[in-house]
């Protein structure tokens, strides 16, 4: 039995994982330490507020390397405002509008494909 550490919603999960061998019939065991309880998703916190202004979003998935400006910066369109690394490389998104820029997220973070990284305006 191989023992794993998951990372769900960032709570840590052990999990043991048999080995089936190729000579071995296939009957998949598996255990899982008990879930705790989630929040129902309407139980979350509201937004503080509407967003307002352009939104920028994630053309892919990736991880947030840096940000080239600094949160509240007035920006120009089509400047380079946050290094996007997906598989291995770095790629520049730039803002889509001129106006001021506020963060949605963070350096470090992974995002997926649409995800709100910034509001411009």
């Amino acid at each position: 039995m191989r023992k794993f550490i998951v990372t769900i919603d960032g709570k840590n999960y052990e999990v043991g994982v048999e080995e089936v061998g190729a000579d071995a019939s296939f009957a998949p065991q598996a255990s899982v330490a008990p879930a705790a309880p989630v929040a129902p998703a309407a139980a979350a916190a509201p937004a503080a507020a509407p967003v307002s202004g352009e939104q920028l979003l994630s053309p892919f998935p990736g991880l947030i390397k840096k940000f080239l400006v600094k949160d509240g910066d007035t920006v120009q369109k089509d400047q380079p405002v946050l290094v996007l690394e997906a598989m291995k490389m770095d790629n520049d998104i730039t803002a889509p509008i001129a106006g001021k820029i506020t963060f949605k997220t963070a350096v470090g973070n992974n995002v997926e494909t649409n995800t709100l990284l910034a509001v411009i305006g």
